[in-house]
């Protein structure tokens, strides 16, 4: 059995792969026996440094608290940023020349400047508001970094989306009188969601990890910073990383996931009307069809 872009491994290729992915296994096996061997070794293991995430305390006062602050700066950056990418995307397609040159110059600009940057700028500037409070800053800055950064990153991903489309379905538009406008909003952007859907979710990821730059250095409360101070408490630093890298790790997978179970969703709305025809209404449809070209003619 073959395919366009490769053919099916035969006896020989299954054979080798099985070999190679009982070596794998194997030797991440023993990587994660390694790593347990060390940690025993340095006393990370004692139930004492555990012992605290067993009880609400550390929970309750320390990371959700932090997962809250996570969750609330990314959420706000997401919902500020898709909007403003999609208008900025869809402006690097105009066909006029002052609308598509300072977009594409805004794009380029955010996107070459490291989101950490952004953040710090922000944070000065912020810092010379009267109206801005001292404790609300970090949250601000960090938000604002966040999101002239990935609308930037997602203006790309809309104006890729759009142009992966067949140009049939733009003709096709035009060829019944709608306007470019029309077009965009009623027939491209919807047909390039699923396109876009996957770049928007690694996106959203990015935007979760990536809060953790505001903590570090404008010591915004997130679940990093949390965790810090949690570690200074309990003198715990390796079981807090373990922690919150395995809440980060289920964080991500289940966004990851609802975007799978979404993106399989919206690709089965589509390949049907959810119309369904029986023999005589599809006989019926035929003549109708039929008659209606020979009186035509």
């Amino acid at each position: 059995m073959t395919s366009v872009l490769y053919d099916a491994p035969g006896p020989r290729a299954k054979r080798r792969n099985v070999v190679f992915s009982v070596l794998f296994v194997v030797l991440l096996a023993l990587l994660l026996w390694w790593i347990w061997l060390t940690m025993d070794d340095k006393g990370q293991l004692k139930w004492a440094l555990w012992e605290p995430f067993t009880t609400s305390d550390a929970w309750s006062t320390y990371l959700w608290p932090g997962l809250l602050g996570t969750l609330k700066a990314a959420a706000l950056s997401m919902v500020i940023a898709l909007p403003l990418g999609a208008v900025f995307g869809i402006a690097r397609l105009s066909d006029h020349r002052w609308v598509r040159v300072p977009a594409g110059a805004v794009v380029e600009f955010f996107r070459s400047i490291p989101v950490l940057l952004l953040m710090l700028f922000a944070n000065e500037l912020y810092a010379k508001s009267p109206n801005i409070a001292s404790e609300d800053r970090p949250f601000y800055a960090v938000v604002t970094g966040l999101v002239l950064y990935n609308s930037s990153v997602l203006a790309e991903v809309v104006r890729a989306g759009i142009l992966a489309l067949p140009k049939g379905q733009t003709e096709a538009a035009y060829a019944i009188g709608l306007r470019k406008g029309q077009t965009m909003t009623s027939i491209l952007l919807p047909q390039s969601v699923t396109v876009m859907l996957p770049a928007i979710v690694g996106q959203l990821v990015v935007i979760v990890k990536d809060t953790a730059l505001g903590g570090v250095m404008i010591g915004y409360a997130e679940l990093l910073t949390a965790r810090s101070t949690l570690a200074a408490n309990y003198a715990n630093v390796v079981p807090s990383f373990v922690v919150v890298a395995v809440i980060f790790i289920v964080l991500n997978f289940s966004i990851t996931s609802f975007a799978s179970w979404l993106e399989g969703r919206l690709r089965r709305g589509r390949k049907t009307t959810g119309a369904v025809l029986s023999p005589n209404d599809a006989t019926i449809a035929g003549t109708a069809a039929t008659e209606a070209g020979g009186g035509g003619g």
